[in-house]
This record gives C-alpha cells, sequence and structure tokens, in this order.
C-alpha cells in the first residue's frame, strides 16, 4: 500500500512546518538576546520523520496509511534545549501563549520520569501550513529537555537501535543509574545558577546603598 502513496508529495507539508518553526523559535532566542537577557532556548533541531520510520512505528502501532496524519503525531519533530530545568518550564509556558500553534496534549517525562530514566517534556500541537490549495493543518511535537538530558536521550537511542530495545538486565541497571546522574547534575546546576544570582543581586544592592565605599582612589 505504501507504494501507491506519493511520500514526496506527503511530506512537504511536514518538511515546510519544520523549517518555519525552526526559524520562529530561533528568532524567540534572538530577541532574548538582542534585550540581554538570559534565553531559554539554547538551541533547536528539527527532522521529518523518514518513510522507513513512519511505515515502521504505523505497523507497530496498527495505524492504517490512510490515518497517518491524524494518528502520528511525530512525522514533524522539533528539539529545544535548554541549560537548565528551569528554562524548560519557561519554553513550555512560551509555547502556550503562541497564536500559530494549538497545543493538544502536553506528556512531562520531567516529573513523571519514563521506566527507563528517559526525561523530557513533550509539546504535541497542530500547526497551519500554507499549501497551494490554501491552508492545512498538520500534527508536529517538540521535545524539551536540558543539555544533559539530551546526551543521555541520545546515547540510549543509540544503545537501544543496537540492541534491538532488548537490554541486558545490568545494562538497564546502569542506564537508569546514569540517567538519575544526569538529573542530580542539572539540579546542582540550576542550585549553582541561583547562588551566583543571589550573590550577584547583594553585591547590586550594596552598590546602590554605599556607593562611596566602592570607590576606586588612584594610587600614582
Amino acid at each position: 500500500m505504501d507504494e501507491e502513496m506519493n511520500w514526496k508529495e506527503f511530506l512537504i507539508p511536514y518538511e515546510q512546518a519544520v523549517e518555519e518553526l525552526k526559524v520562529k523559535l530561533k528568532g524567540i532566542r534572538k530577541q532574548f538576546g538582542k534585550e540581554n537577557l538570559h534565553t531559554p532556548i539554547e538551541f533547536v533541531t528539527g527532522r521529518v520523520k523518514p518513510v522507513e520510520s513512519i511505515l515502521a512505528k504505523a505497523k507497530l502501532r496498527n495505524v492504517p496509511l490512510k490515518h497517518l496524519e491524524t494518528d502520528m503525531q511525530d512525522i514533524a519533530g522539533l528539539r529545544i534545549m535548554c541549560q537548565f530545568v528551569d528554562d524548560i518550564h519557561e519554553v513550555v509556558r512560551l509555547l502556550r501563549n503562541r497564536n500559530d500553534i494549538k497545543i493538544i496534549e502536553e506528556r512531562d517525562y520531567i516529573t513523571n520520569k519514563k521506566e527507563s530514566g528517559y526525561r523530557s517534556y513533550h509539546v504535541v500541537f497542530e500547526y497551519p501550513v500554507q499549501v497551494i490549495e490554501g491552508e492545512k493543518i498538520i500534527l508536529a511535537e517538540v521535545q524539551i529537555r536540558t543539555l544533559s538530558m539530551n546526551f543521555w536521550a541520545t546515547i540510549e537511542h543509540s544503545l537501544n537501535y543496537k540492541y534491538q530495545g532488548e537490554f541486558p538486565e545490568d545494562i538497564k541497571i546502569r542506564l537508569k543509574r546514569a540517567a538519575e546522574a544526569v538529573f542530580q547534575l542539572d539540579e546542582e546546576m540550576s542550585q549553582i545558577r541561583e547562588e551566583i544570582q543571589e550573590a550577584q543581586q547583594m553585591f547590586s544592592y550594596n552598590q546602590r546603598d554605599n556607593p562611596k565605599k566602592n570607590e576606586y582612589k588612584n594610587i600614582k
């Protein structure tokens, strides 16, 4: 049946959506930079799921090809990498406030990690693409995670491919342990950031209240 589909034509709107969304999300990052503010977005990547992966997932989940547009949420997929866990929640807030997308599902794997140890925040939404025939609404998914979460997920994915999804028990345990170490690293870095910000605020407060105390004298 897949041979009857014009895959190139079918995927064009998804490719267009990924490119448009990458530009928009990178634009948000630039806006924060221009305001000299901390940007919650470190960088953005995107891809359209390859035909082979679409067919494999459709077979696994018993999704008829004629229902791909409505039943497969991640044909168009984006990833937003953040420095801190708090940035993830800020990105989600920014997405909720946009009027060019309609969020239909959120999956919080930060608070509720997967059994494997995987952590990320997934947002599934509808996005309008302008095509020759008019407007076409497609489904897209964005995964939001820290750099360290992305490192773990990338390695786990490559190992999962190697083992065909059947990890030996000791590997599962070690991967979970590594996932927890990654989360502890994120927590520690967030705490260090907060302490630095508090110290900077205290320094600024002292500068305002005691300007003469902080004047430098020229010594010849």
